[in-house]
């Protein structure tokens, strides 16, 4: 029986590669037009309903309590299982990791605690859902995220900005594979816990192991810069997004990665992307056809 799926968010970069992964095993995709739709119709016989909703940090205090709401309420009446792509804000600075689905949710800090209270709702509710938890994006295209907007700008000169320290382990997930992860889930959806927490380990990796594999996708020497946060901490006043990059800053500095034995235990054998070859399709631009980089 084909299976159907609506995207919530189907332009952002979740959305978009989930859209993707489902189309290819063989699901029936619908996207959703806020301006022009209403939820309730929209999600009307759909097996699955992908949140990938994600407004910019100035406006989850507002939004995403009322968007968590009215997902719950379609999910509770449709039947329809919620797959979100989560995040590790929840956790905070000072939960030991690895960060797995036991691990206390301890974040202190506002984009936290709205995580927080957000899977929280979820989990009270009677809506059957999954939380799909990785780390920061790598996107096959420049889709607004630190990846490209701040840290590969340079890197047709060689450098690659870091935003803490290069030394420290940080989770990544290449997003095609994150969103094939997301199928398996969905496939298996009525087996599942009806509350399911999984962690998507996708790749550990310092700052400075990153620059060596960007050296040899690029094949010359990459070398690592330390960001400068000044700029931002001065835009402050005035810049509505800077107060929360400050807020989230501390994830460039604490030690973690995701332990996915459960995904493991779930899904079995998954392939993953290599990751040079990830890297090598997550820098849009730099690289000319022959894969030789290509001069600022």
């Amino acid at each position: 029986m084909t299976q159907s799926v609506l995207i919530l968010g189907a332009t952002g970069r979740f959305g978009r590669n989930a859209m993707a992964a489902f189309r290819n095993a063989g699901w029936v995709v619908r996207t959703f037009d806020r301006t022009t739709e209403r939820l309730e119709q929209a999600a009307q016989g759909a097996d699955a309903i992908v949140n990938a909703w994600n407004p910019p940090y100035p406006d989850w205090q507002a939004q995403v309590p009322e968007l968590t709401r009215q997902v719950i309420s379609v999910a509770r009446d449709t039947g329809a299982t919620v797959i979100i792509p989560g995040n590790v804000y929840v956790f905070g600075a000072d939960s030991p990791g690895p960060w797995s689905t036991a691990t206390p949710h301890l974040a202190q800090n506002p984009l936290g605690r709205i995580r927080i209270e957000m899977e929280e709702a979820y989990r009270a509710s009677s809506v059957r859902t999954i939380i799909l938890r990785a780390g920061d994006f790598l996107d096959t295209c420049a889709s607004g995220n630190w990846f490209d907007q701040v840290m590969i700008k340079p890197l047709a000169r060689g450098r690659f900005i870091y935003p803490g320290n290069p030394d420290i382990a940080h989770a990544w997930a290449y997003l095609p594979d994150l969103a094939r992860a997301a199928v398996a889930l969905a496939e298996m959806r009525k087996r599942l816990p009806r509350f399911c927490d999984v962690p998507y380990e996708g790749y550990t990796v310092t700052g400075s192991e990153m620059a060596q594999a960007l050296s040899r996708v690029t094949g010359r020497p990459v070398s690592v810069q330390s960001m400068n946060w000044l700029p931002i901490q001065l835009a402050r006043p005035f810049w509505r997004m800077a107060p929360h990059l400050l807020e989230m800053r501390y994830l460039w500095n604490t030690p973690h990665s995701l332990e996915d034995g459960f995904f493991r235990d779930l899904v079995g054998y998954f392939q993953r992307t290599d990751l040079d070859a990830a890297l090598k399709r997550a820098i849009p631009g730099a690289l000319r056809s022959d894969g030789v980089l290509a001069h600022a």
